[in-house]
């Protein structure tokens, strides 16, 4: 009897700290918010997971159910506007979701300026202030919308600045400080015109930002996969093609079925010299294009069928197949309006040389001349078009000249 009592008692007392654990109004009483708060993180763990992995129906129950929870606090909120972000991920040019993304995130400042200025700790409601903000930014960026960028992008500085080295709270705030060292650098190394509006702001360190991001992928809870999302293109851009290649697969296995680490695991694989994994994963991206599963459109079609067009004419010495996922490349290519990117003009000489290879020299010409059409003068794709071009003529000449003698 005395063994019923106890067991009775301590499982009422298990509950009773249950309670105590998830109880909004506990938090500030033993917790610094709700990016430190094991319970949070505990509820909110599926949904993020969900959400990263393309299910976002799944995902959007839960964050709406934490925001019943917490309806003052600016995180549940923040999380809806990611889910929206995401959305557009895949291809930055699909404007669908930008509403639906600018609401959560003005939504997300308003009750992160409350808590700001109505709580003692301020560095949680500016970490989200400052969250909010550049993603704003990075939205009207790339809607071209300058004006309203570089004011989102001007206060997300201003929040970022303070939280600035203060991991010590939150690794989460490790995010901002790497992500601003980084592109403090990065921006005005690769757009100059942008140099006289950094002037009035410290200095970035690329080396330190990506060190810190890092750090962030490793021991961040909300701010991880971000962190993740943009070393992939980090490392991309810093020719760690090794490096890109470990993340993105890493990824991959984590959320198959996100289309943007898919992307970049079959590219990073193509790149270095991983062919079997490049072929399986490109084959899988376009099977899901097929079946229009979430997120999973022309510009991960593009990337798939210009590798395994290329795999099956260099490799395999398939023409037949390799004409087929060249054009499947152009088809996407146009789907998307990207007619000047790589793979559309790479596949273009890719027809042509196996045109040129089938003795069918005017359609290599259609081609070739359509690269020097729509490819930049000093880009390579130009240079080869126009050798192959005065290479023709220069034969057809001497073919005229042998019939006169």
């Amino acid at each position: 009897m005395k063994k019923l009592v106890l067991t009775v008692w301590l499982m009422g007392m298990a509950i009773l700290a249950q309670a105590q654990l998830y109880d909004p109004s506990a938090f500030d009483k033993k917790y610094d918010g709700l990016l430190k708060h094991p319970g949070v993180q505990i509820e909110s763990a599926e949904a993020i997971n969900q959400m990263y992995n393309y299910k976002f129906y799944e995902a959007d129950k839960e964050f709406r159910w934490l925001r019943l929870r917490y309806p003052k606090h600016p995180m549940p909120t923040f999380l809806m506007g990611l889910a929206e972000w995401w959305k557009i991920v895949p291809n930055t040019d699909e404007t669908g979701y930008d509403d639906q993304c600018h609401m959560y995130m003005d939504s997300t400042i308003t009750l992160a300026e409350e808590l700001y200025d109505n709580s003692e700790n301020k560095l949680e409601p500016a970490f989200f202030l400052a969250a909010a903000y550049a993603f704003k930014s990075r939205l009207y960026s790339e809607r071209k919308k300058w004006a309203k960028a570089t004011f989102a992008g001007k206060n997300a500085l201003k929040y970022f600045e303070k939280c600035k080295g203060n991991a010590d709270f939150s690794p989460e705030l490790l995010f901002g400080d790497g992500m601003y060292n980084y592109y403090a650098q990065w921006i005005p190394e690769n757009y100059p015109l942008l140099k006289p509006i950094l002037l009035f702001f410290p200095k970035g360190n690329k080396a330190n930002g990506i060190k810190e991001l890092e750090k962030t992928a490793n021991t961040a809870f909300y701010t991880r996969v971000e962190a993740r999302y943009f070393l992939v293109q980090i490392y991309s851009m810093e020719n760690q093609y090794d490096k890109a290649y470990q993340m993105s697969k890493y990824m991959n296995e984590q959320y198959p079925d996100n289309p943007f680490f898919e992307r970049y695991f079959a590219r990073s694989a193509f790149v270095t010299g991983r062919l079997n994994e490049a072929e399986r994963i490109s084959k899988d991206i376009l099977e899901k294009i097929s079946r229009t599963q979430s997120g999973y459109e022309g510009v991960s079609g593009r990337t798939a069928a210009y590798i395994l067009a290329y795999v099956n004419s260099v490799f395999y010495n398939n023409a037949a197949e390799a004409k087929k996922y060249y054009q499947q490349s152009i088809d996407f290519s146009k789907q998307t309006n990207s007619t000047t990117s790589g793979y559309y003009l790479s596949s273009l000489l890719g027809l042509a040389k196996i045109a040129n290879a089938e003795k069918e020299y005017d359609l290599a010409q259609t081609y070739f001349k359509e690269v020097i059409d729509k490819a930049e003068r000093k880009s390579s794709q130009y240079k080869e078009a126009k050798k192959a071009m005065d290479d023709a003529k220069k034969s057809r000449r001497e073919e005229r000249r042998k019939r006169k003698d």
